[in-house]
């Protein structure tokens, strides 16, 4: 990796949300589930994920940005000038800015260990003044069916450091959960490793709805089961089953299907509820006839709720 900025496509002067959402785009499109054998997109998912490691961590970036490390977040072998603002006129350093240049000396002939101290420490140390520094976290999104989301599964979930990790995501969890995989970072510099945060997305479903513990359906029946009645078959997560629809049912009533729905935190599942919508066919010129014969009772008014 040569330029993190290049990779992610971004410019120097990138905000944080632009980096993450460059990350999140170029990471979709590379992912190796998304691109199975191709060792080319493999590579560039991990430089990928090594840009973003380095630019969405503000001292790394501000430490690149100042040239004091490479894109691989590597020390850069070079005199480590101070600014001295009050220094000799005359004297300037790499950078352009004016150096005091007894510090030069002092880095050229000082005690070696004295000097590693001074220009800082190796990726593998702790960090300032000894102290252990826990790794960074790692953030990555998985997306899962409606019906894992309630019955829970397995996964394995690409890192932004290229790694995969195992998630059990567990039944019941909600879109927007963030589950932590406690130690699955980057590497702590003399402390232990950060962790690895992964945000649940469920997909839409063509027929059910999530509301809390509770799963809604809207439900088709006949002009003859809604006036007549009678049961019918309804879907769940769980496999059909069949429902009574009670005689003279307009669209609009529900039913209650107590524990189907999903789980609980506290045990137990919530209810699937069941909207009855009332199907009108199409073209049928049997049922035209007769609506067109058909006088309602005097008092009928389908819209009586509205009077005022």
């Amino acid at each position: 990796m040569t330029d993190p900025y290049a990779i992610l496509g971004v410019s120097k002067s990138a905000s944080a949300d632009e980096i993450r959402r460059a990350y999140r785009k170029l990471a979709k499109e590379l992912h190796p589930d998304a691109r199975p054998g191709d060792k080319a997109a493999e590579e560039r998912f991990k430089q990928v994920g090594q840009a973003f490691k380095l630019l969405s961590d503000p001292e790394k970036r501000a430490r690149f940005d100042r040239g004091e490390i490479d894109g691989d977040g590597n020390e850069r072998p070079a005199f480590h000038f101070r600014s001295r603002p009050g220094g000799p006129a005359g004297e300037r350093g790499p950078s352009g800015r004016f150096e005091d240049i007894s510090d030069l000396f002092a880095d050229l002939f000082s005690d070696p260990g004295a000097q590693r101290g001074r220009r800082g420490r190796g990726p593998g140390a702790a960090g300032p003044g000894g102290a252990a520094m826990k790794g960074a976290d790692l953030r990555a999104g998985v997306t899962i069916s409606l019906e894992e989301s309630i019955a829970g599964t397995k996964r394995r979930v690409g890192l932004t450091d290229g790694r995969t990790v195992e998630v059990s995501i567990p039944a019941g969890v909600e879109a927007g959960k963030v589950l932590r995989l406690k130690g699955q970072g980057s590497p702590g510099r003399g402390g232990p490793s950060g962790d690895a945060l992964i945000e649940i997305a469920i997909r839409p479903h063509p027929h059910f709805r999530r509301e809390g513990d509770d799963l809604r359906l809207d439900l088709p029946i006949s002009l003859k089961e809604a006036l007549f009645g009678g049961k019918v078959r309804a879907p769940t997560v769980d496999g059909p089953v069949e429902v009574r629809v009670p005689a003279g049912a307009n669209s609009g009533a529900q039913l209650r299907l107590r524990g189907k729905g999903a789980p609980k935190s506290g045990g137990g599942r919530g209810d699937q509820i069941i909207k009855l919508v009332i199907d009108i066919p199409l073209n049928d010129a049997e049922l035209e006839r007769f609506v067109e014969d058909w006088t309602p009772p005097a008092d009928y008014d389908p819209r009586r709720r509205f009077r005022s």
